[in-house]
């Protein structure tokens, strides 16, 4: 069993920075993809980024390339979504889920996910 809990979220303004923080604890193993998904209110869960815990590629939707940076502590099972630049269309609850996936941005891939956390843009 694998459990997820993310940090980092709350309120900035528009062209601020947040830096979201996903500690795994359990049995991870190094196949492993971390992602971050987000959903906004009324919508969908999407895809942001993820990356493989082993030889550390990295994935990131087209709106957050440039902005977004994925990285992982492998010593520490943890993973950090740097986001910087942010509009207020990046506010929505911000997932973290881990699992081995052939697909790093299909969301039912993934076997274990966090309870989220807030990320408000005001303009």
């Amino acid at each position: 069993q694998v459990q997820l809990v993310e940090s980092g979220g709350g309120l900035v303004q528009a062209g601020g920075s947040l830096r979201l923080s996903c500690a795994a604890s359990g049995r991870i193993f190094s196949n492993y993809t971390m992602g971050w998904f987000r959903q906004g209110t009324g919508k969908e869960r999407d895809f942001v980024a993820a990356i493989r815990l082993n030889a550390g590629f990295e994935y990131y939707v087209d709106s957050v390339k440039g902005r977004f940076i994925i990285s992982r502590d492998k010593s520490k099972n943890t993973a950090y979504l740097q986001m910087n630049s942010l509009k207020p269309e990046d506010s929505a609850v911000y997932y973290c889920a881990a699992g081995e996936v052939a697909g790093p941005d299909v969301r039912h891939e993934y076997g274990y996910w966090g309870q989220g956390t807030q990320v408000t843009v005001s303009s």
